[in-house]
């Protein structure tokens, strides 16, 4: 087992539209990832749609890139519908 990859887990309910992230399974390929996920996080029936993607697999920004990555856009008048103009027949009911 020290040899199989480990995969995170994200779990679509059947009350949800997205994926959200419920753990982590270490298996020797992704079908059997896709097994020990399903037979560890939809044991009850939670879940709908799996996704395993294996840990080194996935980037994530650093938390001292916090303020340039993810600073308020106030700045970027063009990002504010109040830039754009309506056409006259769009946008009334």
């Amino acid at each position: 087992m020290s040899e199989w990859t480990l995969f995170e887990v994200f779990v679509r309910s059947k009350h949800g539209l997205n994926h959200k992230h419920v753990g982590s399974v270490h298996a020797a390929d992704t079908t059997m990832a896709i097994e020990n996920a399903r037979e560890l996080y939809t044991r009850r029936s939670e879940g709908v749609s799996l996704w395993v993607v294996p840990s080194a697999l996935i980037t994530a920004s650093s938390p001292d890139e916090k303020d340039p990555l993810f600073d308020p856009s106030d700045d970027k008048v063009y990002r504010h519908a109040s830039f754009y103009e309506l056409p006259a027949d769009v946008g009334h009911m």
